[in-house]
């Protein structure tokens, strides 16, 4: 029996609890190494990082499932249709309807939602710590949460228009025959060997390498360690080109120009992309700013994760990709990131949004930030002459820098505002308020504001960016 290309079968795969499992997954490719076939799978149901080559003895061939012969639609004379597409021929029209997507892109339209009263205080049961009135009277936006990279539509059912983001393009239809399978099987960066998730637009001679060698302060690829042994006796470079607009203790953040440094600003994206599924690369950086986070030691300035932002945004996005590298992850550095962004926005006097479609982690991350920003003012509210405290929507948003519409979303998924006799109240119940506690006695990576030294630039005024 021949597996091929488009087949379904349960493969063997051990989960994170290293016990055995037989997920269904799809055949990708098939390759002959040494006289003996490997087959790449992509599980179906499961995120595409977890994609990989296997070997026949994980295959499942009693439950194989093959692909299903696509039919021909005749014409009018009787005769066969349009021959099937092939690879290259989608691969040319996806290319095509990216680049006409990148140039024009209206934004979505958005229906506004229904006018939420003013809301007023009234007294609920004994789980309730406390109640805060909500005054509000402003139509929102619907859409205001961003999707999981998996999903067809945004939380409110409104699709997702593919935008220009950071040098790097949001495209749903990129899923094709060449995008889909992982290219790069590691990267040395520094002292880290780091395993892909996606694909990234390496040159191509490279991809048959069995590691590839970045350099962890310029980000050039080079592709054995003597080249890049060689290249680091000519790399003056112990951080990233740019200014330090941030420091305290280990951490800092480096403002990179997406068009004084284009080769850093590029070669950032080909690294960025390998971790990130929902983009493909657009090498135009010269509209966009990078926030570089990093951390110090004795051999300089090692770089944790970053994130992107248009120069001028006509829709109040603070960050158009952001990323941390897998070494850095679950340790803080994500919120770090996301904090950093919106204290930029505070000095700029704006509030801002990310822009849409997020990542699943991104969307993990935005929530969780939110959510913990939003509960610390409602926390702090004290009550004035032994009546309820009250805050607005738009004082929420002004303290924060949170764009409203993400602030009511949050309110929404966190289930604290209620509906009372006719008006609107924000209750917060012990295991909210516990939950909160307890998250934050576990954020130790904050965002200091004394030590930023950021001075933003008007480039709507200047000729060129």
């Amino acid at each position: 029996m021949e597996v091929i290309e488009g087949c379904r079968l349960p493969v063997l795969r051990r989960n994170q609890e290293n016990e055995d499992e037989w997920p269904l997954a799809e055949i990708l490719s098939v390759k002959d190494i040494s006289g003996r076939k490997v087959f790449y799978v992509h599980y179906i149901d499961f995120n595409k990082r977890l994609d990989e080559w296997v070997t026949p003895e994980r295959l499942d061939l009693k439950k194989i499932q093959f692909p299903k012969k696509e039919a021909k639609t005749p014409t009018k004379n009787g005769l066969p249709g349009s021959r099937p597409s092939s690879p290259e021929r989608d691969l040319k029209r996806k290319l095509e309807a990216v680049s006409l997507t990148t140039q024009c892109s209206p934004a979505t339209p958005v229906a506004p939602a229904p006018e939420i009263p003013t809301p007023v205080f009234a007294q609920q049961n004994g789980s309730v710590r406390r109640a805060v009135s909500v005054v509000t009277g402003r139509k929102r936006k619907a859409g205001c949460l961003g999707t999981d990279e998996d999903s067809q539509d945004s939380s409110d059912g409104i699709p997702s228009a593919p935008r220009m983001t950071g040098s790097l393009v949001s495209d749903r239809s990129h899923d094709d025959i060449v995008t889909r399978m992982k290219n790069i099987e590691c990267i040395e960066l520094g002292r880290h060997r780091l395993k892909p998730w996606y694909f990234s637009p390496y040159p191509q001679e490279l991809t048959s390498l069995p590691v590839l060698y970045l350099c962890e302060f310029c980000l050039k690829y080079l592709k054995s360690l003597k080249c890049l042994q060689r290249h680091l006796t000519k790399c003056n470079l112990r951080h990233p080109p740019g200014n330090e607009i941030y420091r305290k203790g280990t951490i800092s953040f480096f403002e990179i120009d997406g068009r004084k440094n284009k080769n850093y600003s590029q070669n950032l994206c080909l690294l960025a992309k390998c971790f990130l599924d929902h983009k493909t690369l657009y090498y135009d950086t010269d509209p966009f700013l990078f926030y570089v986070m990093t951390e110090y030691d004795c051999k300089g300035f090692h770089i944790v994760g970053y994130f992107s932002k248009e120069k001028e945004s006509t829709e109040d996005y603070n960050v158009a990709c952001i990323l941390t590298l897998p070494p850095y992850q679950r340790r803080g550095y994500g919120k770090l990131l996301i904090e950093f962004s919106y204290e930029l926005s505070k000095v700029e006097g704006k509030t801002g949004t990310p822009e849409k479609p997020l990542s699943d982690l991104g969307l993990l991350s935005y929530r969780s930030y939110w959510s913990q920003t939003i509960l610390e003012i409602l926390m702090e509210l004290k009550s004035e002459n032994g009546e309820r405290p009250q805050i607005t929507i738009n004082e929420i948003s002004e303290l924060t820098s949170i764009k409203k519409e993400d602030v009511i979303s949050t309110l929404q998924y966190l289930n604290l505002i209620n509906y009372y006799k006719g008006q609107y109240i924000l209750t917060l119940s012990e295991d909210i308020v516990e939950g909160h506690e307890k998250a934050m006695m576990k954020r130790h990576l904050r965002i200091d504001s004394k030590c930023l030294h950021f001075t933003p630039k008007d480039w709507s005024k200047r000729g060129k960016w």
